[in-house]
């Protein structure tokens, strides 16, 4: 629901419904605009009928939102929102694009040393890289644990660049807390709604991506788990579902970008090297989605991906990001 003021209501007033509706077991959120002035409710209004929100001479009118997202979703929220990374002057969203990148798994401390040089040489703003890993089978390299972390935050203190990396279970919440600077909720854990809650609180920016089989809407609501949860620094990224298609390893959905940035206020980064699982489709579609409008990108980059532990068919050289990083400058240039 939607309660629109009046434009003379003071803040005391405001203050009187925010509790009020508080009091209620209610997510109040404050929406300034330009010429108008809103509270958002999230949670069961079904008791908020209008003739209570009425009983207020300086509200104007109330609305309900049909949208089973509320946090989320551009009603609550109409302008963009732009996520600063805690500690850094790096922004993402409402015109602020970032490339994250890295290899899919920390390997030792002269991979992730060199690779994380070699990216933010490249321009990359952000380091990804995976300490725990999720895998399909069980027999595969599940990576190096809280050891890959400590060379992820090795690689933080070297180069500067803020970490991202992937939480897989609540076991690891204060280290991730105090460790990483973006907490990276992968595809499987999309729907882990306990796990949403337990990761909003901590206040940290999260990337949460698509769950293979998800559909929109359900990207939405898990990142209201989040918001709710107690976070309002959510990214949103595509990185493929899986359809009946074999040609890739998943079909990247890049109609998700205009339809996210049309739904939601949040930031929509796109990770082609998941999206696709091989190396040499990781340009066209890197460029394809900078086209379609995403805020940032998410690459696999590996200095041996021959060699690599995990994923090396998806990821790229370090010469070959340098040179993908011109090309999204040339699009990117060429579209605003």
């Amino acid at each position: 629901m939607i309660i629109i003021l009046k434009q003379d209501a003071t803040q005391e007033q405001i203050n009187l419904i925010s509790s009020d509706m508080e009091k209620r077991g209610l997510h109040v959120q404050d929406i300034v605009g330009e010429s108008t002035h809103m509270i958002g409710l999230a949670g069961d209004t079904t008791q908020v009928v209008d003739e209570l929100i009425m009983r207020y001479d300086f509200v104007e009118r109330a609305m309900k939102v049909s949208e089973p997202y509320k946090l989320s979703g551009r009603n609550f929220h109409p302008e963009d929102t732009v996520i600063t990374i805690p500690g850094t002057d790096i922004k993402i969203g409402g015109g602020h694009f970032q490339v994250v990148a890295g290899p899919c798994s920390v390997e030792s401390e002269e991979q992730i040393l060199e690779i994380a040089r070699d990216v933010k040489r490249s321009g990359a703003g952000m380091l990804r890289g995976g300490a725990f890993k999720p895998r399909s089978s069980p027999y595969s390299f599940q990576g190096m644990g809280l050891e890959g972390l400590e060379l992820l935050k090795l690689a933080r203190e070297k180069t500067g660049l803020p970490i991202v990396t992937e939480l897989m279970g609540p076991e690891h919440l204060d280290i991730f807390e105090k460790d990483v600077d973006v907490i990276q909720i992968g595809a499987r854990n999309m729907q882990n709604f306990s796990l949403l809650k337990d990761v909003g609180s901590l206040g940290k920016p999260v990337l949460l991506k698509r769950g293979n089989a998800s559909t929109i809407e359900e990207m939405l609501m898990a990142a209201d788990y989040l918001m709710v949860g107690g976070t309002p620094d959510v990214i949103l990224c595509e990185r493929g579902i899986r359809t009946f298609e074999t040609a890739t390893r998943n079909t990247l959905d890049l109609s998700a970008v205009p339809v996210l940035k049309k739904k939601s206020h949040l930031p929509v980064v796109v990770d082609p090297s998941h999206g696709t699982g091989y190396w040499d489709m990781v340009f066209p579609m890197s460029l394809a989605a900078v086209a379609a409008g995403a805020d940032g990108l998410i690459i696999e980059v590996h200095n041996q991906p021959q060699c690599a532990l995990c994923d090396g068919q998806q990821s790229i050289t370090p010469i070959l990001f340098d040179q993908l990083m011109g090309k999204v400058k040339k699009v990117r240039e060429a579209i605003l």
